[in-house]
């Protein structure tokens, strides 16, 4: 089969039996239909369609080496730096066809998947583990362009403790039974983005896990007997793409998953019962590597979106001479040619790991993932100041088809701009920066790869200083074995 068409994809999804929940009433129809869930559904959609449009086709796909299908490219095992560019090229033509606001694009995922089985002899010859069963769903995933979410996040009932003994009933999901068939799992997982609307979800535990019934891989169809996804509030406000441009396209729903016993066969678990295995398995796979170089990617696009928007606000309304407007989108656009140098960087230092896959330099992304956190949220507030008070008084579509709408026209204006065309430039910026759909795009951004504080650690932690303390202690002749 290969790359699918969104056709195809929007089909399989309302296809799927999944158990979601929203505002305490189970989802019923197809989700294609369901107001929460059209508009992003039909964004992935278009995503797909990009694949098999011959204009783009050589750019987003490559030949299975097994059939000749077109592949999507962000399943490519890059072997060289051009790889790494094809790479580049196929995402950077996904994240600027939704202006970089979608978190959980398919590429996404499909890297992850791709990295996972790129490193799966992590795991031979260690107990509990099955590294085959992860080049088992790599290839059927190429083989029928699978979407997945993915879940690793536990239960925040105290985060000052281990969660231990808490109760009676797993809170956090475990593995509660085995047969000869396969595990049993029962508990939750927080935060899976577009949970319920994706082929799969893609459960495992990341590093650190100390119980070893918490310590497991694996993934299942999205419509698996057990699994129930709780969505919080939807942010979609209308359909309307003048009053909500943004949220009416690309409101992805986060969900907390739900395992009442849910069972997975052998064939699908990838480790299980081995905390040691868990923690050297995710520490040193290649999923930081091409996830963070996505996620950066895609972190570009929105920025160049956000300048957009910031620039032609200030067209609009004629404030572009002020030195203070300046030094706001100098802001800005210094922080995009830093991500920029930095994507740069870690494809130019890209080393072979021991499998033989190209991985781009972690440091460089790393970084980026410590500046980012900072930077958007900034950005966000520098298109709320450059539109001040014109981001409050906003009319809707409806009321520019009503009778008022000649009035409308006359006092909306810009210096530059009708009043229809001003009016949809300042709802995108509070889509964007104000409501409860920006919101969160600044909540999603700033924890995106975590705490920021334990990314700063963890930079501070890994990164090669050795050589500019041995200078030093060279220049001053000290005695380094006295040092820590």
């Amino acid at each position: 089969m290969g790359a699918i068409t969104g056709k195809e994809f929007i089909d399989r999804i309302d296809q799927l039996n999944t158990d979601i929940w929203l505002q305490g009433k189970k989802v019923e129809g197809k989700k294609s239909e369901h107001p929460a869930f059209k508009g992003i559904l039909k964004s992935k959609a278009s995503l797909y369609d990009l694949q098999v449009d011959p204009c783009f086709a050589n750019k987003l796909t490559f030949p299975s080496p097994e059939s000749g299908e077109p592949i999507g490219l962000s399943y490519l095992q890059p072997k060289t730096k051009e790889d790494i560019k094809m790479r580049r090229i196929m995402i950077e033509h996904w994240a600027r066809h939704t202006h970089g606001m979608m978190g959980r694009s398919p590429d996404y995922m499909n890297s992850t998947i791709m990295a996972f089985a790129s490193s799966r002899n992590l795991l031979i010859g260690r107990e509990n583990c099955f590294p085959e069963n992860i080049l088992a769903l790599y290839e059927r995933a190429k083989k029928h362009d699978l979407s997945f979410t993915h879940t690793f996040i536990s239960p925040q009932v105290n985060r000052s403790q281990l969660l231990l003994n808490l109760s009676n009933e797993p809170i956090s999901a475990r593995v509660v039974n085995q047969n000869s068939k396969g595990i049993f799992i029962k508990g939750a997982r927080l935060l899976a983005t577009q949970g319920g609307l994706t082929d799969e979800v893609l459960v495992y535990s990341a590093g650190g896990v100390l119980d070893e019934a918490e310590a497991f891989a694996f993934s299942l169809p999205s419509d698996t007997e057990g699994l129930k996804f709780i969505c919080r509030e939807s942010f979609v406000s209308g359909d309307s793409a003048f009053d909500y441009p943004l949220s009416s396209r690309y409101e992805e729903m986060d969900t907390i998953l739900v395992f009442n016993d849910v069972f997975v066969p052998w064939e699908r678990v990838f480790f299980y019962n081995n905390p040691e295995a868990a923690h050297d398995f995710m520490l040193q796979n290649s999923f930081h590597h091409f996830a963070t170089h996505q996620v950066i990617i895609r972190q570009i696009v929105k920025t160049e979106f956000l300048l957009g928007i910031a620039q032609t606000i200030a067209d609009t309304i004629n404030i572009g001479d002020y030195q203070h407007i300046q030094e706001k989108l100098s802001e800005i656009i210094i922080g995009l040619e830093t991500m920029k140098a930095l994507l740069e960087k870690s494809e130019a230092d890209a080393q072979f790991d021991e499998w033989g896959t190209l991985r781009p330099s972690l440091i460089p992304l790393q970084v980026a993932t410590n500046i980012f956190p900072k930077i958007y949220p900034r950005f966000s507030e520098i298109i709320q100041l450059m539109g001040a008070s014109g981001m409050v008084s906003l009319p809707t579509e409806e009321d520019f088809q009503s009778d008022i709408g000649t009035a409308l026209e006359k006092y909306m204006q810009g210096a530059r701009i009708n009043a229809v065309d001003r009016v949809k430039l300042f709802r995108l910026a509070w889509d964007l920066t104000m409501s409860s759909f920006g919101t969160r795009q600044t909540q999603y951004e700033r924890y995106f790869f975590g705490d920021p504080i334990r990314l700063s650690s963890l930079l501070y932690k890994t990164y090669p200083k050795d050589e500019y303390v041995k200078e030093v202690c060279q220049f001053l002749d000290l005695k380094t074995n006295q040092l820590p």
